[in-house]
């Protein structure tokens, strides 16, 4: 018994000389930004980092936060449902490209007592929005929920303090569908606020709203669904109210797509497509050997964008967003294939 007891530590000995586990990557990728996207990087991350041993440490801090942190070069890549602007692109330290990762919808979620359903026209959302329409038991919004017993409550109005993709695609909505909206407030991932509470990311508008009777703010699908706050249909361009899902989130993205990927999608023609949706995006510099930069590091991350764009599109439906059009991944792929270390493409 001793004898075979010998034998078997011995032939262990001999397999562990040959079979080394498996070891980890020492880099790590650094990003930082939307939080309209954070649930879905939140999983794609932790199987990444199972399946490839790549560590992916991602700050949600609002897409302004993200770019501003790309500027600095303090992270590996920055994540917002902005795209930055020329002006933006012209300030940056180097050239900037944009790599969709998905598309989204932002909904208005409502805390309005005894209310379940809620029909939103463009110009109630802007009315509300203006600080215009001021309680809930008005004539506009009466008229087009008739079957519902409108409480007759202030409205409060929630929305984002940070800077905030999510902010840009409600902004670049209501200033497609109201002048006034245009013209006094505009378009950007921060505003200067006609009225209303101000709360930090997603998570905290959900929150404010959860907790504010007759509040309505705006925030991507996820956090509704997950916080099970009640979100509007949203009358469309084409007049009907759209509830929004999976299905009519994608069918807003039926439009050319330019080659840079940097494109709006809101108040869509489309018949039955939902009127506030954006993609969003995680933007790297174009040429990755700066700073000192190794090159395995710009090799582990061009090989992360490219499994985000193709594997990575499988975990977007659980979580309530539209995976990438087939159109929109082809241009992903050569966004990707013209990133560059030392002038050269790091993938072909």
């Amino acid at each position: 018994m001793k004898k075979l007891l010998k034998l078997a530590v011995s032939a262990l000995a001999v397999i562990s000389m040959f079979v080394q586990p498996l070891k980890a990557s020492s880099v790590e990728l650094i990003g930082a930004g939307a939080t309209f996207p954070y649930p879905l990087y939140s999983k794609m991350f932790d199987v990444y980092n199972k399946e490839h041993g790549i560590k992916i440490n991602y700050s949600a801090i609002g897409s302004g936060g993200g770019i501003r942190q790309l500027m600095a070069k303090t992270v590996d890549f920055g994540g917002t449902d902005a795209f930055l602007t020329d002006k933006e692109i012209r300030e940056m330290p180097g050239s900037a490209v944009h790599i969709p990762t998905c598309i989204g919808a932002v909904v208005f979620a409502f805390n309005v007592p005894g209310v379940s359903e809620l029909n939103l026209t463009p110009d109630v959302i802007a009315g509300i929005f203006l600080g215009k329409i001021k309680k809930w038991s008005a004539p506009e919004i009466r008229k087009i929920n008739q079957n519902v017993k409108m409480p007759d409550i202030n409205i409060v109005v929630i929305h984002r303090s940070d800077g905030s993709g999510t902010t840009f695609i409600f902004s670049d909505y209501v200033s497609k569908i109201s002048n006034e909206w245009k013209n006094s407030v505009g378009t950007g991932t921060s505003l200067k606020w006609p009225c209303g509470l101000g709360a930090k990311g997603n998570p905290g508008v959900a929150g404010l709203i959860k907790q504010i009777p007759g509040s309505i703010g705006y925030v991507e699908l996820i956090y509704a669904l997950s916080n099970k706050i009640p979100f509007a249909c949203v009358q469309n361009k084409s007049g009907i109210f759209i509830k929004p899902s999976l299905l009519n989130t994608s069918i807003a993205a039926n439009v050319e797509l330019p080659d840079d990927m940097r494109v709006s999608i809101t108040n869509t023609n489309e018949k039955n497509g939902y009127p506030i949706c954006g993609f969003t995006w995680i933007i790297v510099y174009k040429e990755q050997n700066y700073d000192n930069r190794p090159f395995e590091k710009a090799k582990e991350l061009v090989n992360l964008l490219w499994w985000i764009t193709h594997q990575g599109q499988r975990y977007t439906e659980a979580l309530h967003y539209a995976s990438l059009p087939k159109e929109a991944v082809v241009k992903a792929e050569r966004i990707i294939q013209s990133i560059t270390y030392n002038g050269k493409p790091i993938i072909k």
